[in-house]
């Protein structure tokens, strides 16, 4: 059995209720001497983000021990883990939701459960089903998964020159079904052509590999030869490494870097809207053309489209097993992102209605009846909660985009733990009684 690590933090709720309640807060104190200390548990520096798991990778466990979570290094690991948290592992391994294997919550009435006291219904609601809702987590006991000592990866850049559509439009019937140890990603973009100085569309192709560069090359040749991957576009090196590579960090840097919570990359922006959408079915060309030229408009300076490869471990798990439900069936995930700078937030509208177009206009190709979306890219656009919390129809309209069938057992769960609906905000799963 492999070793658990339990990971200590608090996630609070990102918007809890409007109104205190006095209860709660006297059970709070009643488990703690001072509000230092509740401090003290509410934010603990080096356990409050992902950063705390990377520590424990590089500085105390084996290289040969990892965790499947994302790769954002100041997300803090209780918002990540109770929406799903998918990351370079996740096709191996399945979600980080799916590795937890016991929490320690505080309830609204302040009593603090682990799992056995919880019960498997709130344990399961925990694990994907947003735990901004529920309670306040305290405590993650998680599992950690075997990796090679050195895995592979690569990134291949590739220009609408360079036959960038056909290659994307080709990875679509790929990349969902190599192996599981294989993590395939694209990201799009616009930039200057090196030639003439004119804006062009660039795609990344990126990978990692749990093995060897010789393997690697073998199969991508074998299943993707067209890209044109070849050794000198791979490099190896420890699992832990390979999250500085991913977070775009310049070779060289220590591991330590990982640990500052800090420090800027280059995917930190201060203002940003982000999307996302599931694909079932391969898109056709002439969609990926349709779509080029509105990242020539100003406000897609910065702008960028992630596509996700699926499969592997998640085709495996059941819609059911967490309330994160997309499993089977999707090929990749996409991740719409458009950010811009503080001196132009005045005029943010700008941006939030180029991404709200480009979303629009991905409708005919993504997933139907439910358009579905990733909880934890928080998208307000997909639907709100009534402030009178009584009509089923307004939150299932984004409830069922994020969960699909598991949100009418998301409200059976927070009626039982949370009937007054004390855990709220815009997107919170509301409690039967106020429908």
């Amino acid at each position: 059995m492999f070793p658990f690590l339990l990971v200590i933090l608090l996630w609070f709720s990102r918007n809890t209720s409007a109104h205190p309640r006095e209860e709660f807060l006297h059970c709070l104190s009643l488990h703690f001497k001072s509000s230092s200390s509740i401090a003290k548990v509410i934010y603990t520096q080096n356990n409050s983000s992902y950063s705390s798991v990377l520590k424990s990778a590089a500085q105390n466990l084996s290289k040969t021990l990892a965790f499947p979570a994302g790769i954002g290094l100041t997300v803090g690991i209780g918002g990540h883990f109770s929406g799903g948290g998918y990351g370079l592992l996740f096709r191996k391994y399945g979600l980080a939701a799916d590795n937890v294997i016991d929490a320690h919550v505080i309830d609204v009435n302040g009593r603090i459960l682990d799992r056995k006291s919880m019960g498997e219904d709130l344990f399961w609601a925990i694990r994907g089903g947003d735990g901004g809702s529920f309670g306040i987590v305290l405590a993650w006991k998680i599992k950690l998964v075997p990796v090679p000592t050195n895995v592979t990866v690569f990134t291949v850049r590739k220009t609408f020159e360079l036959n960038a559509t056909k290659l994307i439009h080709h990875w679509q019937f790929i990349a969902h079904k190599l192996p599981e140890e294989i993590h395939m990603s694209i990201t799009i973009s616009r930039v200057k052509s090196s030639q003439d100085e004119k804006m062009t569309i660039q795609a990344f192709f990126k990978s990692l590999f749990l093995g060897g560069i010789d393997k690697l090359i073998h199969l991508m040749q074998e299943r993707f030869p067209e890209l044109g991957v070849v050794k000198e576009d791979c490099q190896e090196m420890s699992w832990v490494e390979s999250n500085l590579y991913f977070t775009q960090f310049p070779k060289g840097v220590p591991l330590e870097i990982l640990l500052k919570r800090s420090h800027k990359s280059a995917l930190s922006k201060l203002f940003f809207k982000a999307k996302s959408d599931f694909v079932k079915e391969p898109i056709p060309e002439t969609a990926f053309e349709g779509l080029w030229p509105k990242f020539y408009e100003e406000e897609a300076k910065s702008a960028l489209v992630v596509l996700v490869a699926c499969g592997g471990k998640m085709d495996e798990i059941l819609e059911t097993e967490t309330p994160y439900p997309h499993r089977a069936g999707n090929i990749y995930s996409i991740l719409y992102v458009v950010d811009w700078e503080e001196k132009e937030n005045i005029n943010s509208e700008r941006f939030m209605s180029w991404m709200r177009r480009v979303y629009n206009y991905m409708t005919p190709y993504v997933s139907k009846s439910p358009r579905e979306a990733y909880v934890n890219y928080r998208d307000l656009d997909i639907g709100t909660n009534n402030n009178d919390n009584k009509s089923y129809t307004q939150p299932s309209i984004w409830g069922l985009k994020y969960f699909k069938n598991n949100f009418d057992r998301l409200m059976h769960v927070k009626t039982k733990f949370d009937p007054e609906n004390f855990f709220r905000n815009e997107q919170s799963i509301p409690p039967l009684l106020y429908l």
